[in-house]
């Protein structure tokens, strides 16, 4: 799935930058979220549990080495108000829309998302869907 937001390096003015990768990751980030297809599921809020890797580029120089960095403080907030938007119906849904998000975040690569419910099976610690968005790449400079 693409989101239509090219990385675009070009656009960047980039006199004396160069671009190192790095990967941000939020870890079993555990919260409540109105989800769920049932009757009883659109009556209470669900523990789910949110893990993400975000891959971007960040543009380094000899003066300011974190400049434009992203945080994983950034992430838990991003996560937080999604989910705080409203009634999902379904996981796959909302990976969706946090992959989504994440790829808007300017120089972003890829995301891999997991949403878990965590107190649907009783013999199961949780059920949920894992999933790897790209953006399109334009490196050119």
């Amino acid at each position: 799935m693409k989101t239509g937001n090219a990385l675009r390096i070009s656009e960047i003015p980039h006199s004396g930058i160069h671009f190192e990768e790095m990967t941000v990751s939020l870890r079993d980030h555990v919260l409540s979220a109105m989800i769920g297809i049932h009757d009883h599921e659109q009556l209470a809020e669900q523990r789910i549990r949110v893990n993400l890797e975000l891959s971007r580029l960040c543009p380094v120089t000899d003066h300011e080495p974190e400049r434009n960095t992203f945080g994983i403080d950034s992430l838990a907030d991003l996560v937080e108000a999604i989910v705080g938007e409203g009634h999902t119906n379904l996981v796959e849904s909302l990976a969706e829309k946090i992959a989504a998000c994440c790829l808007d975040i300017p120089l972003s690569k890829s995301v891999r998302v997991r949403v878990e419910k965590l107190d649907i099976i009783e013999d199961a610690a949780s059920v949920g869907i894992e999933i790897e968005r790209r953006n399109e790449m334009e490196m050119t400079q």
